[in-house]
């Protein structure tokens, strides 16, 4: 039976004088699919814009915002309700020959995710090499889904969660330095850790309902793609795989391309004065 849940994100950024908004591009639907289904959906922006949706490379919603007006607020309103449906475990889904690891992906496949195996940041390829030392070594046989679930647990339990609100990630080889980080920290220490060790692997930014222990509600994790499996979550800052409680919203190789809200503002220097935000994800 599919779980119902409510979305709700209110973004606001104010200004001590009205400015000209450029273009924005916000990524506020989240990605349908076998396992999730939108049911209904509301939208309100301030002040008024046109609103054009796309799609992008990665398949993502894309809502392209153009601005008439000035103002000194920015206000981007959603509210989503979705139905979410549980998949199989993962470890009973790998294909057969790529149940233990090293193994190495078909043809098709290996055309197909090239982006996907790239760092993103090749310069921090040493400090990942001297960190993943302790849970795999080259030459052994282990088995994926082990050690993939491993490296999970190891950012969740040797690294300290800290929120931050700072634009951009931490480069990889900083968030080891520091021994701390915030979920995007996390997804992309994840991503290029298992991207060193020759996985498919992107980035994903969206929703979790919140639980006792767990950090949310807007968050990243990390996909990993497994032959027989497909695209499949794992979420190092709660130490579990992506589930029925995670939301999707956007994909990419890179983190800068799945920002909820990017765009430009035009107006004196110093006009702008905060940002508030405010997220709700609840089960209907």
């Amino acid at each position: 039976m599919p779980k119902r849940i409510r979305i709700i994100h209110d973004t606001q950024y104010f200004y001590h004088q009205p400015v000209q908004f450029g273009p924005h591009r916000a990524m506020m639907r989240p990605r349908e699919g076998h396992d999730l289904q939108i049911v209904g959906a509301r939208v309100k922006v301030e002040p008024p814009a046109v609103i054009r949706w796309l799609r992008d490379i990665e398949s993502n919603s894309v809502a392209v915002l153009a601005f008439k007006e000035p103002s000194d607020r920015l206000h981007v309103f959603t509210e989503v309700d979705v139905d979410l449906s549980h998949d199989d475990p993962i470890e009973w889904l790998i294909d057969t020959g790529a149940a233990s690891y090293p193994f190495q992906y078909s043809p098709s496949e290996q055309v197909e995710l090239v982006p996907y195996r790239l760092p993103s940041y090749p310069y921090d390829g040493p400090a990942l090499r001297d960190w993943l030392g302790n849970l795999y070594q080259p030459g052994k046989m282990i088995d994926t889904f082990m050690l993939l679930n491993n490296l999970n647990a190891h950012i969740h339990d040797s690294l300290q969660y800290r929120e931050r609100h700072d634009p951009g990630v931490q480069l990889p080889h900083e968030t080891l330095q520091l021994g701390s980080g915030s979920c995007r920290d996390y997804a992309v220490l994840m991503m290029e850790a298992a991207r060193f060790w020759g996985f498919g692997a992107r980035f994903v930014t969206g929703y979790v309902q919140m639980a006792e222990g767990q950090h949310g509600s807007t968050h990243a994790w990390t996909e990993i793609f497994l032959p027989g499996a497909g695209w499949r979550g794992f979420d190092p800052t709660n130490n579990k795989m992506a589930g029925a409680e995670h939301i999707s919203v956007a994909v990419a190789r890179a983190q800068e391309n799945a920002a909820p809200l990017s765009g430009y503002w035009e107006g004196p220097a110093g006009a702008f004065d905060r940002m508030e935000a405010s997220v709700q994800v609840v089960a209907l």
